[in-house]
């Protein structure tokens, strides 16, 4: 997966659009590709922007005051990451999974996906292991907000093709079942909770 990262990004949209959906007076987007989009919006959007414009004479603050905007001929540059909270609101029911509280993921939005979660959970492994594996090995974006100091990290994650990263997933969680039952004494096969003989068979390793 890429990294979004609102902190250092600029986003570049076309001068022209941006004012004509902002004097339409409508609800509109802008993407993270700096895209115009107008309703009805897909399943997959990415907004760093999805509102009702303020028609206003100082057109840097136009987006509202979480936003820096800078004009440059025929293109307007933004900065939105001083917008993120509103962004989290606008952009979770998209997303594949939400880590952007201090209690990290807790599951996927995606049915098969949490299902695997679900089942691995018994062999204890995380959601954040998880998802490691997810982002190291799909496709799709991580937008988020992350510093170094000090540490700061948000982020919302949207997968690009669930199927393949439910066969990512699923492989790897066979794999630490199959380790496990086999050199983990606290997982011996006749000694395995219903519950965790349920997950292993859940994967096709008993």
């Amino acid at each position: 997966m890429k990294k979004f990262n609102l902190f250092n990004e600029i986003i570049i949209t076309d001068k022209k659009k941006l004012l004509l959906a902002i004097n339409s007076g409508k609800l509109f987007g802008i993407d993270i590709d700096g895209n115009i989009i107008n309703e009805p919006f897909g399943e997959n959007e990415i907004f760093i922007y999805k509102d009702q414009a303020k028609i206003i004479k100082e057109f840097t603050k136009v987006l509202g005051k979480n936003y820096q905007l800078v004009e440059d001929e025929d293109r307007v540059l933004i900065k939105a990451f001083s917008n993120w909270q509103e962004l989290i609101a606008i952009n979770t029911p998209n997303s594949s999974y939400d880590d952007t509280t201090a209690d990290g993921v807790g599951e996927f939005a995606d049915k098969s996906l949490e299902d695997i979660g679900w089942h691995i959970s018994e062999f204890k492994v995380d959601y954040r292991t998880l998802v490691d594996m997810l982002e190291k090995n799909c496709e799709g974006t991580l937008l988020c907000i992350e510093q170094d100091e000090p540490y700061q990290f948000s982020g919302l994650g949207y997968l690009s093709d669930n199927l393949h990263a439910k066969e990512v997933l699923f492989d790897y969680c066979k794999s630490v079942v199959e380790e496990k039952i086999a050199n983990d004494p606290d997982f011996e096969l006749e000694h395995l909770t219903d519950d965790e003989a349920d997950a292993a068979k859940f994967f096709g390793v008993i």
